[in-house]
């Protein structure tokens, strides 16, 4: 009896097609060992920007006040200038509300000072050319009084002159008349007459003599004088120029307190328009850690955070150093966004979907503190499009492109662990522009 289940089971008497399907699959894998492979670096990242102003930014409180009232809340979005919140001042000495009011009077009351000295200054310059014209015209009188008796002086020495050799004529006629006399030759009131005659020649003399020293002493006094004057109105005019000086340096000190003062009334200005803080560009408002009405913000305190809206994303992605060499400057690299699905084929990047391609613009020199270095990859405008939801800070897995080798050649390579083949990357042009 032929048993079914023995045909089923043993198939001794069936061809095999074992053989052929072992050769099919040999020929097959030798053919797949020369097929292309394309040499990558696996790396993760995160998504950032290109630029910091586009990155997100802290809001601080630029002075220390008092909240009281806000204007947004967490996930509103802004325009720049936009107001977020209101404070109110909480320091001693801002709680005037008139306090810029209160010292720009005290600025216009230290001008008006200022103006009192530099009219003080003028009235004091027309004190001095009042006494330097004084003391010029008292000089020149002098000097006149002076040439007048030098004049009179010269007069009075040419009568001393004629005086002198009247005198000496005198005596000589009185000697040979008192000799004649004793003679006999001459009465006695001729002898007399010469007499009165020589004792009238030596007062007229002395007379001379007088005058001319009289002259003298009056110039002489006279000079003193004019030293005199000149000491007194030196004097004066010292003086009046210390007073001068004196007003000078109350315009200066009044100008540098003017100017203290105009700093102050422009510091409080500028400290009303702080009370108010606004959106620094267009953003979502987000993380705000501070709630309610009346908290009280310290001076530089965190109060929540901006993320731009208009943003060139970028990728940072960080490499091990023994693949830092492998990384330059325009290498081509393969992002995986966290959120977005993808078919990844690691050999042949061109057949995997949900890839975006970007390329290295930056590999810094320096190592991070998580033992890696990192490198700047941005959107290659020239392939398809980065996808326009993806946000700042989210995930990223990158594949850093190399070199095109067959896969026989990269099994050998792993097998014996040398590295990837080195090659070098032509850079173009950095011509990327900041998104406005």
């Amino acid at each position: 009896m032929k048993l079914q289940s023995f045909d089923n089971i043993y198939h001794i008497h069936k061809k095999s097609r074992v053989k052929r399907w072992f050769l099919f699959i040999f020929i097959g894998g030798i053919i797949t060992l020369f097929l292309p492979w394309t040499q990558n670096i696996k790396v993760k990242g995160n998504v950032t920007s290109l630029y910091q102003e586009q990155r997100p930014q802290q809001l601080h409180s630029p002075i220390p006040g008092k909240i009281i009232k806000w204007y947004v809340k967490n996930g509103d979005y802004v325009k720049k200038g936009d107001t977020l919140l209101q404070l109110s001042e909480i320091k001693d000495d801002y709680l005037d509300p008139l306090l810029v009011q209160r010292t720009q009077e005290q600025v216009n009351a230290k001008k008006g000072v200022r103006n009192f000295y530099e009219a003080k200054v003028g009235t004091v310059k027309t004190q001095l050319e009042a006494l330097h014209s004084a003391r010029n015209l008292k000089l020149n009188q002098l000097k006149i009084k002076i040439s007048q008796l030098n004049n009179k002086l010269t007069g009075e020495e040419a009568e001393l002159t004629a005086a002198t050799n009247e005198l000496k004529l005198s005596e000589d006629q009185f000697a040979r008349q008192k000799k004649m006399y004793d003679e006999g030759l001459v009465s006695l009131t001729q002898f007399q007459q010469r007499n009165i005659s020589y004792q009238n020649a030596i007062a007229k003399k002395t007379s001379s003599e007088n005058k001319v020293a009289q002259t003298r002493q009056e110039i002489i006094n006279t000079g003193i004088e004019q030293n005199s004057v000149i000491q007194d109105y030196t004097e004066k005019l010292s003086k009046i120029e210390g007073d001068r000086f004196q007003n000078m340096g109350q315009i200066e000190g009044s100008d540098g307190e003017i100017a203290k003062l105009e700093n102050q009334v422009a510091n409080y200005k500028a400290r009303q328009g702080l009370y108010f803080i606004i959106a620094s560009q267009d953003g979502q408002i987000v993380q705000l850690n501070k709630t309610g009405i009346g908290e009280v913000l310290k001076d530089g305190e965190n109060i929540g955070t901006i993320v731009p809206t208009a943003v060139d994303y970028a990728v940072e992605i960080f490499i091990k150093p023994v693949d830092l060499p492998l990384v330059k400057e325009g290498q081509r690299v393969m992002c995986i966004f966290d959120g977005f699905p993808a078919i990844v084929f690691s050999g042949w990047p061109n057949s995997s979907y949900g890839t975006f391609a970007g390329k290295v613009v930056a590999v810094e020199s320096n190592i991070n503190a998580n033992g890696l270095f990192k490198a700047l990859v941005i959107e290659d405008k020239n392939e398809k499009r980065w996808p326009p939801k993806i946000k700042m800070g989210g995930g990223v897995q990158g594949i850093a492109i190399l070199n095109d080798v067959p896969i026989w050649y990269e099994l050998w390579r792993n097998i014996n662990g040398f590295p990837p083949d080195y090659y070098e990357v032509k850079n173009e042009s950095k011509g990327y522009e900041k998104t406005k």
